[in-house]
């Protein structure tokens, strides 16, 4: 066996675990899961039916472990894996996969295809067939703490401008506060309105909270790339910071894998429970909203509709807040076909957006989005994820659509009732 091919293998047989080995067995090959991925509904490519993404791990499963593959491997009749054939699967595995989990809701014997995604990443990226763009943006969040290379500094200019604009103050670093808010780069820099939101309902609903000047990333490269190890630094990060301070919960943001990452893979990835709780912020607002906390006034004239966050809604089961939520500030919401756990992926997530070699493939993909969009024909798209937001933008402009696009947090703030 030649390096090159010892590598591959070796490498794909460390992530083969019990759960691999079960959804392998018990696949039935019924194909509904190309029908659940908007890169074969939009492509009609067979290639990217989910499953078949796979195949590299299957052949090593099946030539490793398994009788009848070690006898066709033996013969001749299955082809081994080899380093270069992993370099050629980057495109179905991390082009041309957001990590939505629609594949896995619909698969009838319940096979978890996002896990097994998750495995062939990591083993890919040991092999080193990441994409660049995903590898940077890991390795900024390993030695600076984000993936977008924002720095303390410029967290602290955003905080300045906010105080100076509303007289409102950020308290970093405040120990035995209530709530720890977590930040994504992409609201740092590119939806500085966000923090000014969570200011403003903090004050209205009379909570302590703070950021900790070491741990405010959110976002999780380490998840994306398909690296545990690298994820479980960012996570302890975050970890240490809550402990650090004493607070009681920890808020993730309009992030979908950062929630996934801190919320449900978090404990699994330091081995031990949290010594705090974490929701999403909305989670928050809903929770704010149901004691009476959060008080608004005025509706949105337009027709509104919400994009549902995969991490957020299907993998993470935060449906109904969000709706909740929508209903406080508009009296003409509606749904998108296929809303909730079921709604289709902005295309981008799962590291997609930040995959230079996605670009093609992805806005391809944006069509389902569109299809959708077409349909409902609203006026303002709402949603409560960071890089779905800036997706959704660049989809809507490269299909000439001209149609806003919100976060619902800072929605909620814009309609806060004065005290």
């Amino acid at each position: 066996m030649s390096a090159s091919l010892s590598r591959a293998v070796n490498v794909l047989k460390e992530v083969i675990d019990a759960p691999i080995a079960s959804y392998f067995n018990s696949c039935v090959h019924c194909g509904l899961c190309a029908e659940a991925c908007l890169f074969y509904t939009e492509t009609g490519d067979p290639k990217y039916t989910p499953i078949h993404k796979l195949e590299p791990l299957r052949r090593v499963y099946e030539q490793e472990y398994t009788l009848l593959g070690r006898l066709l491997k033996l013969v001749g009749l299955s082809k081994p894996v080899s380093d270069a054939e992993l370099g050629e699967w980057q495109e179905l595995v991390y082009d041309s996969c957001t990590m939505c989990g629609r594949c896995s809701m619909v698969c009838p014997v319940g096979n978890d295809i996002v896990y097994m995604v998750r495995k062939l990443r990591e083993g890919m990226a040991i092999a080193g067939h990441a994409p660049e763009g995903v590898v940077s943006a890991t390795s900024r969040t390993i030695e600076i703490g984000s993936p977008m290379g924002v720095k303390l500094p410029a967290l602290k200019a955003q905080i300045g401008h906010l105080k100076t604009e509303t007289g409102l103050d950020v308290p970093l670093d405040l120990e035995g506060a209530e709530y720890m808010v977590l930040l994504s780069s992409m609201e740092i820099i590119n939806f500085p309105e966000y923090l000014n939101a969570i200011a403003k309902i903090m004050k209205q609903a009379g909570k302590t909270w703070t950021i900790c000047s070491t741990a405010f990333e959110a976002t999780n490269s380490g998840i994306q790339i398909g690296v545990s190890d690298l994820a479980r630094v960012i996570v302890s990060r975050i970890v240490e910071g809550a402990e650090r301070l004493k607070v009681k919960t920890v808020i993730s943001p309009e992030c979908g894998h950062a929630y996934t990452a801190v919320r449900w893979e978090g404990p699994n990835l330091i081995g031990r429970p949290y010594t705090f709780k974490v929701q999403h912020i909305l989670e928050v607002l809903d929770e704010f909203r149901n004691q009476g906390l959060l008080k608004t006034q005025g509706f949105e004239e337009e027709r509104l509709t919400f994009h549902d966050p995969c991490q957020l809604v299907r993998r993470g089961g935060v449906i109904e807040q969000p709706r909740n939520l929508m209903n406080m500030v508009s009296k003409n919401f509606v749904e998108t076909s296929d809303p909730g756990k079921y709604n289709w992926c902005c295309g981008g997530g799962g590291g997609v957006s930040a995959n230079d070699n996605a670009e093609e493939i992805r806005l391809i993909a944006f069509k389902r989005k569109k299809a959708q969009l077409d349909v409902v024909k609203p006026d303002k798209l709402v949603t409560a994820c960071a890089n779905c937001r800036i997706v959704l933008e660049e989809g809507l402009e490269h299909y000439q659509m001209d149609l806003p696009v919100v976060g619902l947090t800072e929605m909620i703030a814009e309609h806060l009732a004065e005290s």
